[in-house]
């Protein structure tokens, strides 16, 4: 696999490097020890799974506050999606802006999401399919979210979402104070 920093800080894409011969490829999604190399997180407790019907919809962006903030590994395994890092780390050189990549199944890309970072999608195809490993477990108190559309990042999607969830259409504007900027010092 190839380990390719991204603009944000800690944000890294994985490309795969398939080998093949007249059966068909294989390829590694993960590997621990090229993940350790790179100071990326090894472990991860969920695996999740999300479909989307409509194309134009939108998840996220959503996030988990210390001491449960979450690792994500996104992969699109059918039809295609913009997904989207947005860097919550107060201490980061890259606060406040956010990196955005197609992730489909044609081109297997994965998006590495580090710690204090709010993570979000647009799906571009009908029936998108994403599945993903997250580092720690879910905990309701603890999530938090960034509405898709806060003035204060201007996200740049690249089409207007068309199905919002009410919960991602109601996240308040960005305020320290609920979002735990103060909780998220340090992660880097």
């Amino acid at each position: 696999m190839r380990i390719n920093p991204t603009p944000l800080h800690g944000t890294w894409t994985i490309d795969l490097e398939r080998r093949g011969d007249e059966r068909g490829w294989f390829a590694r999604l993960f590997c621990e020890r090229e993940f350790a190399n790179q100071g990326l997180a090894t472990h991860y407790v969920q695996i999740n799974n999300s479909t989307s019907a409509t194309r134009g919809t939108l998840r996220g962006m959503h996030y988990q506050l210390p001491p449960r903030g979450e690792v994500k590994v996104v992969r699109c395994i059918r039809g295609s999606l913009f997904d989207v890092v947005l860097d919550l780390r107060p201490d980061s050189p890259t606060f406040g802006r956010s990196f955005g990549a197609e992730l489909s199944a044609d081109n297997r890309r994965m998006m590495y999401v580090p710690r204090g970072c709010a993570h979000g999608f647009l799906t571009l195809d009908a029936d998108t399919e994403a599945f993903y490993l997250v580092s720690e477990f879910y905990d309701p108190t603890l999530e938090r979210g960034v509405r898709f559309n806060d003035p204060r990042f201007q996200i740049e999607w690249p089409a207007p979402p068309m199905v919002v969830s009410d919960k991602d259409r109601n996240w308040p504007d960005f305020d320290p104070a609920y979002h735990g900027s103060q909780a998220m010092r340090g992660l880097l």
